[in-house]
């Protein structure tokens, strides 16, 4: 890597605010990982598709989270030169004049803006929500902030009006410690709000969802230095001015974090969801709008597609199964060929996102039968879950980027059967990283970066790994019927059209 490295008894603190728990990575400046803390919170959820953050309990974590990790680092000699942010993208909450907190933070998987994302998915034949895909790489679901604002306007009209400002779970958080009320282009290109070619607040996209651009953000760049306030840093054992670089969206620091940033290099993922990302020198967005287009920084992009539904679908099959051990329920489901006895699924549990964006797909299991127990209804949700993917890795291959080598992280990968699945279903090897620091590694590399310790994003050398290869006979299964998987989400989109609303 070319670098001009800070010392190795400095360390950057990267702070990734994700979907259950605030995990804080010192790395120092050979960029090696050297103390990890984590704090974890709820999601909270409610029977209109609710799934929020209470940003103060978030904001509580955080706090909790970089003052343990600082003592740490404190206590083996390590000085902290900054800190840098990582956030899960698409959150949305309303603030007052003062910059207090009008709502929950609205996480991606609220699915209350549902109706309202199919509303305008079918305006003018579908013509509006391309142009606002292709303007802003944002997808018209209801995971985009721009849908739930437009979801706000019409149901809660009365805060719409009200709310002084719309922000993120991030620039809430950064405010807090710094008093700087800011937003980067990386967090504002999952927005729906922003316009990807000129990095300017999209005026069409500014009128579906009912705000002025004064109700938002100031936007920076992801590299932008802030200090930490005073009052924070008595609070954080820290010293007062540190410098806190604003930071980017966990996804696009998911590839930094683990060094999927040159060309033809993918990022996989798959915990609770998924995604495949491939990182780029602009913005750019398929014909068929199946991927996103989000800002890392100095000028790189990541294109790719998120899926809802990845290692939960296993948990699921084993809440429901009453089995206590998901890893002996897919240890069983491993000693099953692919679509066992003929047994196919749609694993649509929740919302699905890519390469469909689909505000309401519905999920399914093909040629059931009264034999198929736990292990043949488990194994065919895996099977579905990675033919998903591997139709993300094809949309992402129609824009003309290549995608030659998969990196892969998150906490499915534990199983075996997980890593031989999609390795078979993306036919290709994948290499599993040996570290889940991921996007706050990410966001340490980024702070290194601001700080001029780091020549180049684009030098990041791949994490350690291991590599999976595809078992060539179940790489034939799953690519044979995965046309027929596309067949039966058709099949399944018209079912769902018909019914009574």
């Amino acid at each position: 890597m070319n670098s001009t490295a800070g010392p190795q008894h400095e360390v950057i603190l990267g702070v990734d605010l994700g979907s259950s728990a605030t995990k804080v990575v010192a790395v120092d400046g050979e960029f090696a990982a050297r103390i990890t803390v984590e704090r974890g919170y709820p999601m909270h959820g409610g029977p209109n598709g609710e799934a929020v953050h209470d940003p103060d309990q978030v904001l509580s974590a955080a706090i909790e989270a970089v003052r343990e990790c600082a003592r740490r680092c404190a206590a083996l000699g390590l000085r902290v030169a900054g800190i840098s942010f990582s956030a899960a993208m698409h959150t949305l909450m309303a603030l007052d004049a003062d910059l207090a907190p009008l709502t929950p933070a609205l996480s991606w998987a609220d699915a209350r803006a549902a109706a309202t994302a199919k509303h305008l998915r079918a305006q003018e034949g579908g013509r509006l929500a391309r142009d606002l895909h292709t303007a802003t790489g944002t997808p018209v679901h209801p995971m985009a902030p721009m849908v739930k604002l437009a979801w706000f306007r019409e149901h809660e009209p009365v805060l719409h009006v009200n709310a002084a400002w719309w922000c993120g779970l991030k620039d809430y958080v950064l405010y807090r410690f710094s008093g700087r009320f800011v937003t980067d282009h990386s967090c504002a290109s999952a927005t729906g709000l922003l316009d990807i070619h000129t990095l300017a607040w999209h005026t069409d996209a500014l009128a579906v969802a009912g705000i002025k651009t004064s109700q938002l953000p100031e936007l920076v760049d992801p590299l932008a230095v802030a200090a930490l306030s005073a009052a924070m840093a008595l609070e954080l054992g820290l010293p007062p001015g540190l410098p806190i670089t604003v930071g980017a969206g966990d996804g696009p620091l998911a590839n930094l974090g683990v060094g999927a940033v040159a060309p033809g290099t993918a990022a996989l993922s798959v915990g609770t969801s998924g995604a495949l990302r491939v990182v780029r020198d602009g913005p750019a967005v398929d014909a068929r709008c199946q991927v996103f287009s989000y800002a890392l920084a100095d000028g790189l992009w990541v294109i790719g597609g998120a899926v809802s539904n990845g290692g939960l679908v296993a948990q699921w099959a084993a809440d429901n199964f009453d089995v206590a051990d998901v890893g002996e329920l897919l240890a069983k489901a491993a000693t099953l060929p692919p679509e066992f006895d003929g047994l196919v699924s749609l694993p649509y549990l929740l919302s699905e996102r890519a390469p469909w964006w689909d505000p309401d797909p519905r999920g399914a299991l093909l040629g059931l039968r009264r034999e198929h127990g736990p292990a043949a209804i488990t194994r065919a949700l895996v099977d579905g879950v990675a033919r998903q993917l591997a139709m993300v890795r094809d949309s992402v291959l129609s824009t003309g980027a290549a995608v030659d080598t998969v990196l892969a992280t998150g906490g499915a990968l534990r199983s075996p059967f997980w890593a031989d699945v999609l390795a078979a279903a993306l036919e290709s090897p994948i290499r599993v990283a040996q570290t889940d620091a991921g996007s706050a590694a990410g966001a340490a590399l980024l702070g290194w970066r601001s700080l001029g310790s780091l020549d180049s994003l684009a030098n990041v050398p791949p994490a350690a790994y291991r590599t999976v290869n595809p078992d060539a006979e179940m790489a034939r299964r799953l690519s044979a019927t995965r046309h027929l998987h596309q067949r039966a989400y058709q099949v399944m989109r018209e079912f769902a059209d018909e019914q009574p609303s």
